[in-house]
């Protein structure tokens, strides 16, 4: 097994109660010197309890998977001489109840939209296949339970 992955997280109480649930669930993530604001969602919990320009947990794992997603498919694209100019990817996680009915993240979509230049261009069956490879060897994807969708789109420069 690796080394373990770290980050932290900080929450203070400050100068609130805290017993009357009336505290600010803003907090901060520091991952390798960087420090990230961090809140619930403001649909979990109401503005000004949580922080709406903060980054919330279920952005972050759907920010996760893409990411992770994306790394595979651009190490994948170059091992098969496709050249990437760009690749932008707006993720949506979607939560639902489990069998238990407790809620979780159902489903996270992810809609990457690549452009490619260079002699050697990938039809929509490359692409298609770039992303299912992708999918198929992410880590972030191999330790979820939520429905993975993706909609690859591509141009070429």
């Amino acid at each position: 097994m690796s080394q373990p992955q770290t980050a932290l997280v900080r929450w203070e109480r400050g100068d609130q109660v805290f017993t009357d649930g009336r505290y600010s669930r803003a907090h901060r993530w520091v991952f390798d010197g960087v420090e990230v604001a961090a809140s619930s969602s403001p649909a979990v919990v109401r503005v000004p309890l949580s922080q709406a320009d903060a980054v919330d947990p279920e952005e972050a794992v759907a920010a996760a998977l893409s990411s992770c997603h994306m790394l595979f498919v651009l190490d994948f694209a170059r091992k098969a001489g496709f050249r990437v100019d760009r690749y932008e990817d707006r993720v949506a996680a979607a939560m639902g109840k489990n069998e238990r009915g407790k809620t979780l993240i159902a489903s996270v979509t992810l809609n990457p939209a690549m452009v490619f230049s260079g002699e050697t261009r990938p039809t929509q069956t490359d692409v298609e296949a770039l992303h299912h490879k992708a999918h198929e060897e992410c880590f972030v994807a191999n330790s979820l339970r939520a429905e993975v969708i993706i909609n690859p789109t591509f141009t070429t420069a």
